[in-house]
């Protein structure tokens, strides 16, 4: 293997430690990214960090001040372009600057325009060597949703469903269609989110929970948005009697005085949301004021009506569709067959297909 294939694997290892880090706050840092940083001296790895909670210390900074070795000499690796304009703090790379780090590694450009594709002339004119594009496919599939923040007023969308090897979402007998791991795996995925969006009528009909149930995670439960054009949710569902740190936020259209009040003095936000044609909640005026509220990535957990409408409107970016290995026959209802041709029918759109011991994940990148 020859000296610079040597060096794109070490570079390309390092990168990957650095998206692993990033991975450890995804959908906890709101409007900013959720950046990962490592810092290597003579090829060996001597810090670490990532972006902290609400968006602030960066990766950078929690890398480098972490750090118990000298770093001068060291190469630092970022997945994202390093910050290079002031504000609620100074800039990462003033911070490389001073701690004499001699190359910088990052994989993509900062989409935001205060700092796109400035870093690299302030590093070197400081005679810092700076080398990007590793891994940059996977990276920016990774930030997919943080590039879209910055181009567009609505937030990312992921909806998830799960369905019986005979695609029915619907269990008449029992509470659950897919097994552990799968359930373990969509309650991984409310931790990267902000945000979880359903209707009055998933919460009327299945009464969740909807928060986060993996040991050490339970802290970064999302808030919960409900859709319920008539005021009709119950005070005594989970989400409302449950409502820990205020987490539940109703969105409705029809104005009941007394109900608000009720909901209000159980820590529920309410606000009130436009109706489409047909007579319901606008959903695109719903996401406009997710986004608004400071909220960036949408884990849609819903029944199949509500699903279908969102990606009828186009509002999906990506499903995570979760198959059960066993089939429900009679006892199923709420088939997806005439889904998966109407919305999942190019096959060109499938990112991933992940085997949860029997169980299977299909994600698809709908746009």
């Amino acid at each position: 293997m020859s000296t610079n294939q040597n060096k794109n694997n070490r570079n390309s290892f390092f990168m990957s430690l650095a998206l692993n880090q990033a991975m450890i706050n995804l959908g906890n840092t709101r409007k900013n990214p959720s950046v990962g940083c490592v810092i290597t001296k003579n090829n060996s790895l001597i810090s670490s960090g990532y972006t902290s909670e609400n968006g602030r210390p960066h990766a950078e900074y929690n890398a480098i001040i972490k750090c118990k070795e000298n770093l001068i000499n060291s190469n630092l690796y970022v997945t994202l372009e390093p910050c290079s304009h002031y504000g609620k703090t100074p800039p990462c790379v003033k911070k490389i600057i001073n701690s004499k780090i001699k190359k910088v590694f990052f994989s993509i450009k900062d989409p935001d325009q205060k700092s796109f594709n400035k870093s690299t002339k302030i590093l070197n004119r400081k005679n810092i060597k700076v080398n990007d594009g590793i891994l940059s496919n996977k990276i920016t599939d990774f930030y997919k949703s943080y590039i879209l923040s910055r181009k567009d007023d609505l937030p990312f969308v992921t909806c998830k469903i799960a369905a019986s090897k005979d695609l029915f979402t619907i269990n008449k007998r029992k509470k659950w269609i897919t097994n552990i791991y799968s359930r373990g795996r969509v309650h991984l995925m409310r931790s990267q989110h902000d945000v979880i969006i359903t209707s009055s009528k998933t919460i009327k009909k299945d009464d969740p929970i909807l928060n986060c149930r993996i040991n050490g995670l339970e802290m970064r439960s999302p808030k919960i948005v409900i859709l319920d054009t008539n005021l009709t949710i119950p005070l005594k569902s989970n989400v409302i009697k449950n409502n820990f740190k205020n987490n539940t936020i109703i969105f409705y259209n029809r104005f009941n005085k007394k109900k608000i009040a009720l909901l209000k003095k159980n820590g529920v936000r309410t606000y009130k949301i436009p109706l489409n044609v047909d007579g319901n909640l606008s959903l695109k005026d719903s996401l406009i004021k997710i986004k608004k509220l400071g909220f960036y990535r949408i884990f849609l957990e819903s029944g199949i009506k509500l699903a279908g409408n969102f990606l009828r409107e186009k509002l999906v970016n990506d499903i995570k569709i979760y198959i059960s290995s066993n089939k429900l026959n009679n006892n199923g209802t709420g088939n997806i067959n005439k889904f998966f041709k109407t919305f999942l029918k190019n096959k060109k759109y499938t990112i991933e297909k992940i085997n949860l011991f029997g169980d299977k994940l299909i994600s698809y990148k709908i746009k």
